[in-house]
């Protein structure tokens, strides 16, 4: 990302960009930073916007071979157009010798970098990858917003909201935004103020229930499951998310086993590195033996409430029973 604050500080741009990765946040503000300094707000005759795989290639090319209207370039934003999943050899054979005229900013939730697209780009362009922040990264940022509003929030209540509300930068966004509403008039920002204006992500309760399991804490770990079906989560799909959360699990201790840190252990299972801490520390309460067998018994209720056999929501209460009993 230095490379493109480089490029925006001195206005000395590539005539291909693409922004790819998870952080839809980063991918947002780097795309409208880009637009920005490239052209006027009031210039809408230079600017062109597509969205979606129907995007034709050969329509992108007559436009950037357009002059552009008492400018410098024509700038083209194209996003999620899947041309960097398949193959769009005429786009990236064109990049490769498009005129200084024309720029595009492609933007993308996945590419192949083996793709020919992905190549141009590179070579021609800067394929920068936007990937989940860090913890560190994360608590800077947070306190960058907290600082500019006037307020203070201690590293633990930062630290709180992370776990709490999820890693996602554009949630996080909108939680802060809520978090300043609600502490209008006082200095600082407490984990009660967390706790009584932010909301919880059904993965964090989904996490914090198996905690309660691993911990023979039934009360906590159905009390758990009450608020979920309270809040409206179908029984089957809390099923889904206790099974995913145990194959995670039985990944990460695989993974641990053989050696693998946290960083490795991170990319490998394609968890946020703050979230692979969480998964090491959770899966020493169980042994692979243990959690091979709560991945069976997943599966069978989940066949016994298909074939009619179980009630839905009793069949999840029994699942959690089974295993949170001292």
């Amino acid at each position: 990302m230095k490379s493109l604050n480089e490029d925006i500080k001195t206005g000395q741009f590539k005539p291909a960009y693409l922004l790819y990765g998870e952080e839809a946040y980063l991918k947002k503000q780097y795309k409208d930073k880009l637009t920005k300094a490239m052209l006027p707000e009031s210039d809408t005759v230079n600017y062109a916007y597509y969205e979606g795989k129907g995007t034709n290639p050969a329509e992108l090319i007559d436009l950037a071979e357009t002059m552009p209207f008492f400018a410098d370039r024509r700038l083209i934003v194209v996003e999620n157009s899947g041309f960097f999943k398949n193959a769009t050899p005429e786009l990236a054979d064109y990049i490769k010798n498009m005129p200084e005229t024309a720029c595009f900013i492609f933007v993308e939730s996945e590419v192949d970098k083996r793709g020919k697209m992905y190549k141009a780009v590179k070579d021609k362009g800067r394929a920068v990858e936007m990937g989940r922040q860090d913890e560190k990264t994360l608590l800077y940022w947070l306190a960058g917003m907290v600082k500019k509003e006037g307020k203070q929030i201690k590293e633990s209540t930062a630290r709180y909201l992370v776990a709490k509300t999820g890693t996602d930068m554009e949630n996080l966004e909108k939680e802060m935004e809520k978090l300043f509403s609600y502490t209008l008039g006082q200095t600082e920002i407490t984990v009660q103020d967390v706790d009584e204006i932010c909301t919880t992500q059904v993965t964090n309760k989904i996490f914090d229930m198996v905690e309660a399991v691993a911990a023979k804490q039934q009360k906590q770990a159905l009390d758990y499951y009450y608020d979920l079906l309270a809040l409206k989560e179908p029984p089957m799909r809390i099923l889904y998310l206790l099974a995913r959360q145990f194959k995670l699990l039985m990944e990460v201790k695989d993974l641990s086993g053989r050696g693998y840190d946290k960083p490795q252990i991170a990319k490998t299972a394609g968890l946020h590195p703050f979230v692979a801490g969480k998964y090491i520390k959770q899966c020493r309460s169980f042994s692979k033996e243990e959690l091979r067998s709560i991945m069976e018994e997943a599966a069978n209720t989940e066949e016994m409430v298909k074939t009619g056999r179980l009630n839905d929501r009793m069949s999840v209460e029994l699942f959690i029973v089974k295993y949170s009993s001292p």
